[in-house]
């Protein structure tokens, strides 16, 4: 939807910590509870509930079970941010 993806997504153990500085990023936990470390503290996102990480906000999505999510960004952004790319970080455009 102009140019914005909601990707489903399946979460379960650490993530890197990034940022990312073009634009918000919207979490919507529908299954699960999602932790989001920031470098001030940490927000706990239990199943029906949303967050936004404002643009440069550094964060740190996690948690030790599987969390099922939307996330809402704009298309084109790497998953993970302004990090160095890894084994985590998600191809981009891919239908499944």
């Amino acid at each position: 939807m102009n140019d914005y993806q909601f990707n489903l997504v399946k979460v379960k153990g650490d993530f890197v910590f990034h940022n990312h500085q073009d634009t918000d990023e919207t979490f919507i936990v529908l299954e699960g509870s999602l932790t989001i470390d920031f470098t001030d503290g940490a927000v706990q996102v239990n199943a029906g509930e949303m967050v936004v990480v404002l643009k440069g906000v550094e964060h740190r999505p996690h948690d030790e079970h599987k969390v099922l999510m939307l996330l809402i960004e704009p298309r084109g952004v790497l998953n993970t941010g302004d990090s160095d790319t890894s084994e985590l970080t998600a191809q981009n455009d891919v239908w499944i």
